[in-house]
């Protein structure tokens, strides 16, 4: 006896993953998934690794990935053996550029609890009036104090 396999409506996919019925749908259109099945009535059903997928496409999209990017990964995966090759170099170019987002994203928060740290310290001493906006300023704040800004290295180390 064939195992019968629980779908899921469109509404219940939405509700779990957050996505709209909207997004859903334009999703489907754009080609990350590959389009559900149908019941008698028409209406789309979803199974469990319906819902696995999506849930590797708003990773994916939520790293920056271009829906076309995702499109065509999903496309790869979808083609079968034969192709890992191109899934790996467009998963690794990927990857680098989310190594470098995240190493700008690191240098502004550094930059940022430097400037909380200021901030608190100013507020704190009521000095507030004398903060900076440029990188030498912070430099010459910090050095004063002894302290090198958290967002420059110390070159001692």
């Amino acid at each position: 006896m064939p195992v019968v396999q629980e779908l899921f409506s469109i509404g219940e996919v939405s509700a779990r993953t957050g996505l709209s019925i909207d997004t859903l749908r334009f999703y489907e259109r754009q080609g990350l998934f590959p389009p559900p099945r149908r019941s008698a009535g028409g209406r789309r059903g979803f199974s469990a690794d319906d819902l696995a997928w999506i849930g590797i496409c708003q990773r994916l999209r939520a790293s920056g990935m271009p829906l076309p990017e995702i499109a065509r990964y999903a496309e790869l995966v979808r083609a079968g053996a034969g192709n890992e090759g191109e899934r790996l170099t467009l998963l690794q170019r990927h990857e680098a550029a989310v190594r470098a987002q995240m190493a700008a994203l690191q240098d502004a928060l550094d930059l940022i609890s430097t400037k909380v740290a200021a901030y608190s310290e100013a507020v704190s001493l009521g000095t507030a009036g004398d903060l900076f906006v440029r990188d030498d300023e912070d430099d010459a704040y910090f050095a004063a104090r002894g302290v090198i800004g958290a967002h420059k290295p110390d070159p001692a180390s």
